[in-house]
């Protein structure tokens, strides 16, 4: 664990051990969620990369939908 000091301007430096561990690269974007009284800072992924993410999850949609929803 290491500890990082907010500047004036409400920047802080992830540490480099911490930023090759995770792979963050210099202008990557990230998320800042407060998590009850920690922040959480979670990498934005662009919808290219979410591509095949699914891939062989098929959604059979008989059983989540009744038949009277159905237009026939």
């Amino acid at each position: 664990m290491q500890t990082v000091t907010v500047s004036p301007k409400f920047q802080v430096v992830i540490p480099k051990s911490v930023r090759e561990q995770l792979h963050i690269k210099a202008g990557q974007k990230m998320m800042a969620m407060p998590y009850g009284e920690h922040i959480q800072l979670v990498p934005v992924k662009p919808a290219k990369k979410l591509r095949g993410m699914l891939k062989g999850c098929a959604i059979d949609m008989d059983n989540i939908r009744d038949k009277s929803d159905r237009i026939i």
